[in-house]
């Protein structure tokens, strides 16, 4: 497919306006739908910051679908709306790019499995950072020979969701490399509930939520007299929207759902 029609849900917020600006970019992507609460009616052209275009903003995304020729989703919104867009776009055969993190292992399934039944492409990636991703796989590989670990992930004060989903995506990926091993002293105390951080198959995850950070992950692994920390910082939501790009290249042509880029990148 030489162009591609593209949706955005969540248009108006930091992530989609973003993404709005990267397609208006793009010469081979063509944005015909914004689906936003919070702009119904209105043209892109009438918020403050956003391109200069005609295209419409939907509440309902099944009336977005049916009123516009689409191609591709790309859904930038939270976990409740995320998951019926997703499942809406599949539905319409509408390939989903989406970026919300916080659906649940039973979700994913049940979109996957629908993906499969229609023959549609799409993906679910926890962080479409493309330094992220590697971060992600890096930490992997280093599992296997550095077993105690901790993360620690760093996200601005209006994350809603925590641990990231970058972070239970980091900790699934180690899991596949490291034995279950429980870490700490074993007759560890907390003074304070939480201040050891939440506990994933032994390992530690850490959320921090401070206004002025975008996303910012660090993995630290420790041996005997040595550690190894992996680390990744995205200081504007640009260096999300070249993975986007990436991944609407490649759904295109696929068909089947896929959860996480590494998928796409280590093809």
């Amino acid at each position: 497919m030489s162009h591609i029609n593209v949706v955005v849900a969540g248009a108006s917020g930091k992530m989609g306006s973003e993404a709005l600006q990267m397609i208006d970019y793009q010469p081979d992507l063509t944005l015909v739908g914004c689906v936003d609460i919070n702009h119904t009616g209105k043209k892109v052209s009438d918020i403050e910051g956003l391109p200069n275009s005609d295209v419409l903003f939907y509440d309902d995304i099944n009336l977005c679908f049916e009123e516009v020729s689409a191609d591709v989703l790309i859904d930038l919104t939270n976990p409740k709306a995320g998951y019926k867009h997703t499942k809406a776009a599949i539905l319409h055969g509408v390939r989903p790019v989406v970026g919300t993190t916080g659906f649940s292992s039973e979700q994913i399934k049940e979109l996957t499995e629908l993906a499969k039944e229609k023959q549609i492409g799409g993906i679910i990636a926890p962080n479409f950072a493309m330094g992220a991703v590697l971060m992600m796989q890096f930490s992997k590989w280093a599992a296997k020979f550095f077993p105690d670990v901790e993360i620690i992930e760093k996200h601005h004060d209006q994350k809603v969701d925590a641990p990231s989903g970058t972070a239970i995506k980091t900790a699934e990926l180690i899991q596949e490399n490291r034995p279950t091993k429980k870490q700490g002293h074993p007759e560890e105390e907390e003074f304070i509930s939480g201040a050891r951080g939440a506990e994933f198959d032994g390992m530690r995850i850490h959320s921090v939520r401070l206004p002025g950070l975008v996303a910012h992950q660090e993995v630290t692994f420790a041996g005997p007299g040595e550690n190894l920390t992996i680390k990744h910082d995205s200081f504007h939501r640009e260096s999300f929207m070249s993975g986007i790009k990436f991944a609407i290249d490649h759904v295109i042509n696929m068909t089947e759902l896929i959860y996480g880029l590494e998928h796409l990148m280590l093809d």
